[in-house]
């Protein structure tokens, strides 16, 4: 069976038939000090953050039931609140990676499909990432915000290590919650998602190539991995502060643009912890606005990027302009 988004492919029918204020970030009002972007290329978004460059690489779309994937909610009120941003349901959903050059490192947070969805959707990554101009085996370090299929089934091919020079990173409860042994009623109480886990991770354990994290860890200069457990249990954020520039890689607390920002106590079936994701998410989303911290999200429309405000008794999303600068 085929893994969708972290569920087995009988569910994937079914859904398919920081409290101290940063500086703010690319919300400043003189378009000349605006966060830096530069020359744009087909199914890549390149722009920096301080001294760092980043690119947004698009590894595709996938197609979701709303009415389906949110809980929560009833159908005819996730319809209404497409309506008003003139979607319906079902949506293609992107799938965004991000690639960093930090100090002479490539690191990419999350890697993908790969081909765990199958031939006809998604799995784009690594033509994003040669239009880009990097090689995989470029890659020093992989940062995982989370071990489920979108995220890190870029990893291996045809049963070969894609990222051979790559260190990955990703949080040890997932380690033990997806790669451990199984036990009934666990890893979503599906033995065949974590056999897709073990697929994906351990010729990188083997080589000694994997390092997990339980707390605020600092893996690179500037950039912090922070655990956010509820999604999965080793869910985790990546937070970016450079040049008194800041941007915060959130992993899964959003999906569903329209109805999550609005409303943040509409779980999707993927949470591991439906009560603990809410909480999660209603934090993060407080925190990011009152900041105005950059955000770069995998489900959000490509590039992902951008600031959440508050909009009444919810939130809102602000992408980025997709804008192309050639002399930058």
């Amino acid at each position: 069976m085929k893994i969708w988004m972290g569920l087995p492919a009988f569910l994937h029918a079914k859904l398919i038939a920081a409290p101290a204020t940063p500086p703010a970030v690319g919300a400043i009002a003189k378009p000349d000090a605006r966060v830096g972007t530069l020359p744009q290329l087909p199914g890549v978004y390149r722009f920096m953050v301080g001294d760092v460059r980043i690119t947004t690489l698009s590894d595709g779309t996938a197609a979701q039931d709303y009415h389906k994937l949110l809980q929560g909610i009833t159908p005819a009120a996730t319809d209404a609140a497409l309506r008003s941003v003139f979607e319906v349901n079902p949506l293609q959903t992107s799938i965004n990676a991000y690639l960093l050059e930090i100090g002479g490192r490539r690191i990419l947070i999350d890697t993908g499909t790969g081909s765990l969805f199958g031939p006809d959707t998604a799995g784009k990554l690594l033509s994003a990432l040669a239009t880009a101009g990097v090689k995989p085996d470029q890659i020093d370090d992989i940062m995982l915000t989370h071990v489920h299929a979108d995220h890190m089934g870029g990893l291996v091919q045809d049963g070969k290590v894609v990222f051979p020079n790559a260190v990955i990173h990703y949080g040890q409860p997932d380690m033990a919650f997806f790669v451990g042994p199984v036990v009934p009623g666990k890893s979503h109480g599906n033995a065949e998602l974590s056999k897709q886990a073990r697929d994906m991770l351990q010729p990188y354990i083997d080589a000694g190539k994997v390092s997990t994290f339980s707390a605020e860890t600092t893996l690179a200069p500037g950039l912090t991995a922070i655990p956010h457990p509820g999604h999965t249990p080793g869910s985790a954020f990546y937070r970016l502060v450079n040049k008194g520039q800041r941007i915060v890689f959130v992993g899964d607390i959003v999906h569903a643009a329209a109805v999550q920002f609005a409303s943040p106590s509409v779980s999707i079936v993927y949470d591991a912890e439906p009560t603990l994701a809410i909480a999660v998410r209603k934090k993060a989303f407080a925190e990011l606005a009152a900041s105005r911290t950059l955000v770069a999200v995998p489900h959000m429309s490509f590039p992902g990027v951008g600031h959440i405000r508050v909009a009444g008794a919810g939130f809102e999303w602000v992408p980025i302009d997709n804008a192309d600068w050639p002399n930058r």
